[in-house]
């Protein structure tokens, strides 16, 4: 496997894992993207979602759907949500699904009152190949 140098420490190899002794990195490239009417797209191994601005309402749930060609039906997809803008609600992943180009992420407002998002949220996810 072809390999290039990144500064002193870091190695990278064909397909963008890049790594050194205490971190990793999967992919090239632009690892953001943002979402419009809950969907987006970003073909890359790992990366950063932020959503639109929502006003979710308690209990109810916010949808995002990923296009991504890395991923595979089979594959492993690890996904943490935290707030961008957002300021108010109770964020909380309730499900992930994946299927071959997609990743689909429900996030639920979990707040113990009558209390809407207020802003965007961060879904950062990678996808782990089986």
């Amino acid at each position: 496997m072809a390999e290039a140098s990144f500064g002193d420490s870091f190695t990278e190899d064909l397909i963008g894992l890049k790594v050194n002794a205490s971190q990793l990195s999967l992919g090239k490239g632009t690892k953001t993207a943002s979402a419009t009417a809950g969907a987006a797209t970003l073909h890359q191994p790992s990366g950063v979602i932020t959503s639109e601005s929502l006003t979710t309402a308690q209990n109810a749930d916010y949808t995002l759907t990923i296009t991504n060609n890395k991923v595979a039906a089979s594959d492993i997809v690890q996904v943490t949500i935290g707030n961008g803008t957002n300021s108010a609600g109770s964020p909380v992943l309730r499900t992930v699904a994946v299927a071959a180009d997609t990743i689909t992420v429900v996030i639920r407002n979990m707040h113990a009152s009558a209390v809407a998002f207020n802003g965007t949220l961060k879904v950062h996810f990678s996808i782990m190949k089986v």
